[in-house]
């Protein structure tokens, strides 16, 4: 449909930054091209990152009269600006009243070049749609979306893990218990619970109606409230609490949230050994279905540095973000079934909760350490699907509004 550009060449004058397009141009319409109407070829000049017009050059009218079928030697010659950068050029035909044909839909070249110094360079040119163009922008996109995170953490791998390190030990320096407190912390919060529910109420999951089975049953399913919660409860304070990085010194501030989610891993590791220390003498044995447990922590990473990117940056503009996001979590908590079983949930809220993606997680820590099955996939793959989602999610608000943190602070 529309025109076909064959025998392509391209010439570059790169002091006088001309660049000459020569083609054979072939009419793949139905229409007789005629020159009397109007019909021409023409150029325009946009930015390749904005996609914003820049100029337009002198249309250049057809050798002569195509019909259908017939093509003819043109050339159209470019004229690149001065100033330093890329360009994209489209090349297309035109005609008066319907106006560039590209934009509505037909084939045109598509010529890459940059000028640096004041001399241009032929950087690429291929033939293409506008369709085409913006599959390859939203490719492209979507790509950078998921490896960018992953490379800004691979790049800061060593600042982090010094990071990481250096808020753990802060976190208890001065205190007797010193670092011990990383595993006493969690493990008198379990307790706590436990005491509470376990033995005051005397909640008991029907799998394992004994108090030792309501421990490991709710052991299980603090395991990846611990390494949520605590990460996400800091999130909102995390760039404020660092406001010097972000105003006097160039940063990757995008790390801030990714050392609080690792050391909520470090918590969960911990609480992990407690929680296989007290299974050994009750069950006996580690289930070999603990080799699942990677398929669990993936989108449970995941869904955490979503979440904590997004918390981090909402929490510069709106400063009560601690406190309600305080609230949030409780709420969250005792909206998930980590301390009391599902059954006595209302029939008609489960499907409601079963969205929760911290009660898939729960019911997946239980399945393969305490019930010797694998997590159901029915419910695994949507959680990656939504765990993938808030990690891109979350990682574009972070990179969008970090730009004016040093404005706001």
């Amino acid at each position: 449909m529309g025109a076909r550009y064959r025998d392509t060449l391209f010439a570059v004058e790169p002091e006088k930054r001309l660049l000459r397009v020569r083609f054979r141009l072939h009419n793949a319409s139905e229409e007789t091209w005629r020159r009397d109407d109007g019909f021409c070829l023409g150029w325009q000049l946009f930015d390749p990152d904005t996609t914003l017009f820049i100029a337009e050059g002198e249309w250049t009218p057809l050798p002569r009269d195509l019909a259908p079928g017939e093509e003819a030697e043109a050339e159209v010659s470019v004229s690149l600006p001065g100033e330093r950068g890329r360009y994209h050029v489209y090349v297309s035909p035109r005609k008066e009243a319907p106006g560039w044909f590209y934009e509505q839909g037909w084939p045109f070249l598509l010529v890459e070049a940059k000028v640096e110094g004041g001399r241009a360079e032929l950087v690429q040119a291929k033939a293409t749609t506008l369709g085409g163009l913006r599959r390859a922008r939203l490719a492209g996109s979507l790509r950078k979306a998921f490896t960018y995170p992953v490379l800004t953490i691979w790049r800061n791998r060593s600042l982090i893990r010094s990071m990481v390190r250096r808020d753990i030990a802060a976190r208890y320096r001065g205190s007797f218990g010193d670092v011990l407190w990383t595993v006493l912390n969690p493990l008198l919060l379990m307790l706590t619970y436990f005491f509470v529910f376990g033995i005051v109420l005397r909640a008991r999951f029907g799998g394992d109606p004994s108090r030792s089975g309501f421990a490991l049953y709710f052991l299980a399913g603090m395991l990846p409230w611990l390494a949520f919660s605590e990460p996400a409860g800091r999130a909102p304070t995390v760039i404020l609490d660092h406001r010097n990085f972000v105003k006097k010194l160039v940063f990757p501030v995008e790390i801030l949230p990714v050392n609080q989610v690792i050391a909520g891993l470090v918590t969960q590791a911990f609480a992990l050994v407690v929680f296989l220390l007290l299974l050994l003498p009750t069950r006996g044995a580690i289930p070999a279905t603990i080799a699942w447990l990677p398929a669990l922590l993936i989108p449970q990473i995941l869904f955490t540095f979503g979440i904590s990117w997004f918390l981090a940056a909402l929490g510069v503009y709106v400063r009560d973000l601690g406190q309600v996001i305080g609230f949030v979590l409780t709420l969250w908590f005792f909206l998930t079934p980590i301390c009391y079983p599902e059954e006595s949930l209302p029939a008609a809220a489960v499907p409601f909760l079963e969205k929760n993606p911290i009660f898939v997680l729960v019911r997946g820590y239980r399945a393969i350490l305490l019930e010797s099955s694998p997590p159901s996939f029915g419910a695994l793959w949507k959680l990656y699907l939504l765990s993938a989602g808030v990690w891109i999610l979350g990682h574009a608000w972070f990179y969008k509004l970090r730009k004016s943190f040093a404005d706001v602070i």
